[in-house]
């Protein structure tokens, strides 16, 4: 239960950090921290959740992170399930509270059809550029694959004790950096699950998107861990 527990911690912290930070902060008049803003944001729950409880449960906090780690022989798949539901729940809670907040300024409202309505992901109409499905399927694919390649190497017990949080921390912020205009970036199913909800509109019909490719990257990049550096 307490590796449960870490698991939901980090996952809400995750989501109300992160996708809190492009909800209130991103757009403020004149001193709107902007994509690099945001961007730092998402790294910054995971190094200090890291910090925090990865010692506890791993510090996944992304339901993708749970399959690239078993793919990688990191992680026992009779736990897959009840990490990816604490991680759910974390997210939507955290969600949840987002919204709460949002709702206590006069006019509050979520434009389903805007792009980056509520911190979702998409593509097409709803990418904060207009890039397709193709192209945000490629980006959530690859950038999942390096992330998760981040986290096998920095965690490896030949690499520099103590710096893991923050080589996945920065990690995630170059992630961002890239991929904040073409799908708002997930590179997290649970993620994008919470924000698809509270936006709505069309954004829950592409939540697909963002549940395959981040798993497919996840899995090739534990699959290329254990073929290729795991015997090191």
């Amino acid at each position: 239960m307490k590796k449960l527990f870490a698991e939901f911690f980090g996952t809400f912290w995750l989501v109300f950090g992160g996708c809190g930070s492009a909800i209130f902060a991103a757009g403020f008049p004149e001193l709107g921290i902007g994509f690099a803003g945001v961007a730092l944001a998402f790294g910054l729950t995971v190094l200090t959740m890291a910090y925090a409880v990865g010692h506890i449960s791993g510090g996944h906090f992304n339901p993708a992170v749970s399959f690239g780690l078993w793919a990688g022989g990191k992680f026992e798949g009779k736990d897959l399930v009840g990490y990816i539901i604490a991680q759910l729940i974390g997210a939507f809670l955290a969600a949840g509270a987002l919204y709460v907040i949002a709702s206590g300024k006069a006019g509050f409202i979520i434009d389903s059809a805007q792009a980056g309505a509520f911190a979702a992901n998409g593509f097409g109409a709803l990418s904060p550029n207009g890039y397709s499905m193709t192209a945000a399927l490629i980006a959530e694919f690859l950038l999942t694959l390096f992330f998760l390649l981040i986290i096998l190497r920095s965690t490896n017990e030949r690499a520099p004790k103590g710096f893991a949080p923050i080589a996945i921390g920065l990690g995630l912020t170059l992630i961002h950096l890239i991929s904040i205009p073409i799908t708002n970036t997930s590179v997290n199913p649970a993620r994008s699950t919470s924000q698809a909800f509270f936006a709505g509109g069309d954004y829950p019909a592409q939540l697909w998107l963002f549940w395959i490719a981040p798993i497919a990257g996840a899995l090739v990049a534990g699959f290329i861990h254990k073929a290729l550096f795991d015997k090191e």
